[in-house]
């Protein structure tokens, strides 16, 4: 066999064993798993949930496996992914020296980022931030592989299309600041906001340079009216009870062709809820969805000495457990996790009571399918 000709099987076997990989969605070759952005493609494709779990959740959902090819040439699912999980003042947090944070100091893989989510759409290259961190950074670099080569080389003034904002605390907006002249320079980033938030936004600076130079253009939301996006996407926002000392809080249900989800990272205690919403039950605000990202800045009352928890206003984690149980049809998870609490560590008490529950904890990098 001459060497062209030994080339020309070698390439064909190759390419007969990658598309093997990907329609089997197994493991490709060279390696390549769970964390390989074509692995989750696969899974994105399937339908699935919780990216790892597609093909088994679309059976649950009775979605009979096509037999036609079909699912070959579908389109990938839009999907969520968890870009952070802790409280605004990171982890380590700062000026702390508790075990935790000097842990998450002296090694990298201790460290959690403050809560942000994407929302990613591949039938139109869209990715949207849910809250701009002052993380933005490092999880705008976590969204290099869904994309590839967007500006190669140089700097991107377009880095995602757009910024969903909750409130006006300190680890929700301030990553705001990297989209403006110092830094990204972005041409008219969409950035939505409750009215209060968007008039806070405009009047006091930094941020009003960024409307005033055009890096951010303001869009304002309505509880209720949903913003409509590609791929039979939309966010729904809904006004949440918080400490508003300079905007309104908003949370946000996002839904997609096939699944939804809400996310709530930052919000009072759940008897606010009862007096704010005319008594409305956690449970009517997240039954109906298939997965609830939640406030668990705090799991106790005394994890902040000289502070108090209940003054700060969060929900503590027993209690939301306590509101939702048998809430079997929606999968809730922990995020917004004060640098404090126990339920950070796997191993935990606190972790592990929460995942016998049914509950569980957020994990950076997480994806559902939507």
């Amino acid at each position: 066999m001459t060497t062209r000709r030994r080339r020309q099987v070698l390439t064909i076997a190759l390419l007969a064993a990658l598309s093997a990989g990907c329609r089997g969605g197994g493991e490709l070759p060279g390696g390549a798993g769970g964390g390989d952005p074509a692995a989750r493609a696969v899974d994105h494709e399937a339908g699935g949930g919780q990216v790892g779990g597609g093909e088994a959740a679309g059976a649950a959902a009775g979605e009979p496996a096509p037999t036609d090819g079909s699912a070959e040439l579908r389109e990938p699912a839009p999907f969520v992914r968890a870009l952070g999980t802790v409280q605004d003042g990171g982890l380590p947090h700062a000026a702390c020296s508790c075990l935790r944070c000097d842990t998450a100091r002296r090694d990298p893989a201790a460290r959690r980022l403050v809560a942000s989510l994407a929302l990613v759409l591949p039938s139109s290259g869209e990715v949207y931030l849910f809250d701009a961190t002052p993380d933005l950074r490092e999880q705008l670099d976590r969204l290099a592989d869904v994309r590839p080569g967007a500006a190669a080389g140089r700097v991107d003034r377009a880095p995602v299309s757009g910024v969903f904002l909750t409130h006006a605390h300190v680890g929700h907006y301030l990553g705001l600041a990297f989209f403006g002249y110092e830094a990204v320079h972005a041409p008219g980033l969409p950035v939505w906001a409750s009215r209060r938030m968007a008039g806070f936004l405009r009047a006091n600076g930094p941020w009003s340079q960024l409307v005033e130079l055009g890096n951010v253009e303001l869009r304002e939301l309505e509880p209720g009216r949903p913003v409509e996006l590609a791929g039979g996407v939309r966010v729904v926002p809904f006004a949440a009870p918080h400490r508003d000392e300079y905007a309104d809080t908003l949370g946000f249900r996002i839904e997609g062709p096939r699944r939804s989800l809400i996310y709530l990272p930052d919000t009072d205690s759940w008897a606010a809820w009862e007096t704010a919403a005319g008594g409305l039950h956690p449970a009517e605000l997240i039954g109906g969805v298939d997965v609830a990202l939640l406030d668990g800045t705090f799991y106790s009352p005394d994890e902040l000495p000289g502070r108090s928890v209940g003054a700060i206003g969060h929900p503590l984690i027993p209690r939301t457990m306590e509101l939702l149980a048998g809430l079997d049809a929606t999968r809730v998870l922990f995020t917004h996790l004060n640098h404090s609490n126990p339920a950070l560590e796997p191993g935990s008490t606190a972790r592990r009571a929460i995942e016998a529950a049914g509950f569980a904890v957020l994990a950076e990098g997480e994806e559902f399918a939507l």
